[in-house]
């Protein structure tokens, strides 16, 4: 039985931790049911902000914690162990996002914070025993910002929990009403939800997009759809409790989310596990998440055009969706928790 400690700064909710809290409590539970001991150092939920001086405070703080802990290997995700250097005690550096890599398509107080953040995982990494990426686009802009050697980065993907994820599912009602796109993100630029917003505004018919999530972009992004006049076809939801992002899943008829940046993207897998045809960029890891013309329709970054003409097609076309969204449920397998988790236990012995 292996001992590991999860260090995370990253607020324990997926309102505030987004895909890399799913990403982070996914793993633990998988590597806990393979009969190992997961301990999870991280913030209180209550007191927890993903803020640049909270993480650094965090970090000071986790180093006493530390020193009374024993464990086989302490795993730090992103920037979190960049201030812990304990002997004997082999130290993982698993990188969920390339923050050098995401502040590049922010900008304003959102690309500062994320480029003084980005300092500190790249001395995370440098000072790491191992470093895990979950993409092999992730692993090349990490070693291309933080200059890592190649050969010293392991690549073990996102994963779901199928069998908690279908549970849930057939247990969301069934809602009557218009085909809708759906779309759950968190909120930045780099999700370029206004290229998402802009190619909706190109299809007729009676479709409805529905965006669940939020995040700094909201009101610009409300902002452009009442300037495009869909307002009446769009739906801004918020962040949604997993029950409610369920029903969502089980009700739309595709998936779409034109990202710029994407270091792996879960909501792929979301997307797949529930049959939904995806259309969305082909950029940074997506191709290695998303097969394109089989799982879903990849193109090119900011071509709005492109996206409503592969939107339209998967809504005109019911056979082509669901051949697709047959061939997601099966390329999704790949990625069930127990075998992710065996692969990330393999990469780090």
């Amino acid at each position: 039985m292996a001992v590991l400690i999860f260090l995370t700064s990253t607020p324990p909710t997926i309102e505030e931790g987004s895909g890399t809290w799913v990403g982070i409590s996914v793993l633990r539970d998988a590597i806990a049911a393979l009969g190992h001991e997961v301990t999870l150092v991280a913030p209180p939920a209550a007191a927890s902000r993903r803020t640049t001086p909270s993480r650094i405070a965090f970090n000071l703080r986790a180093r006493s914690v530390l020193r009374r802990m024993s464990a086989d290997a302490l795993i730090g995700f992103d920037l979190d162990g960049v201030f812990v250097h304990r002997r004997g005690l082999p130290h993982v550096a698993a990188i969920k996002g390339v923050l050098a890599d995401e502040a590049e398509y922010e900008s304003g107080i959102s690309r500062l914070a994320l480029s003084l953040q980005a300092r500190l995982e790249g001395m995370h990494v440098r000072r790491a025993d191992r470093v895990i990426a979950t993409s092999l686009y992730s692993a090349e802009q990490i070693a291309k910002f933080y200059g890592v050697e190649r050969r010293r980065i392991g690549v073990v993907p996102e994963l779901i929990d199928l069998a908690v994820w279908e549970r849930a599912l057939r247990a969301a009602p069934i809602e009557p009403g218009r085909p809708r796109v759906l779309c759950v993100a968190h909120l930045y630029r780099r999700k370029r939800v206004d290229v998402l917003l802009r190619a909706f505004a190109r299809i007729r018919g009676d479709a409805v997009l529905r965006i669940a999530g939020a995040g700094p972009e909201r009101s610009r992004l409300q902002l452009l759809a009442s300037q495009l006049a869909i307002t009446g076809r769009v739906d801004f939801l918020g962040h949604l409790p997993f029950e409610r992002l369920l029903a969502e899943y089980r009700n739309a008829a595709v998936f779409a989310l034109p990202s710029a940046q994407e270091g792996f993207g879960i909501v792929f897998l979301e997307a797949m596990a529930s049959s939904l045809p995806i259309v969305a960029a082909r950029a940074a890891a997506v191709p290695e998440v998303v097969a394109d013309g089989s799982t879903g329709i990849l193109v090119p970054t900011g071509d709005d055009a492109a996206l409503a003409a592969a939107l339209t097609k998967l809504l005109d076309d019911a056979s082509t969706s669901r051949t697709m969204g047959s061939a997601g449920r099966e390329h999704v397998r790949q990625f069930d928790a127990p075998l992710v988790a065996q692969k990330f236990l393999d990469a780090i012995r």
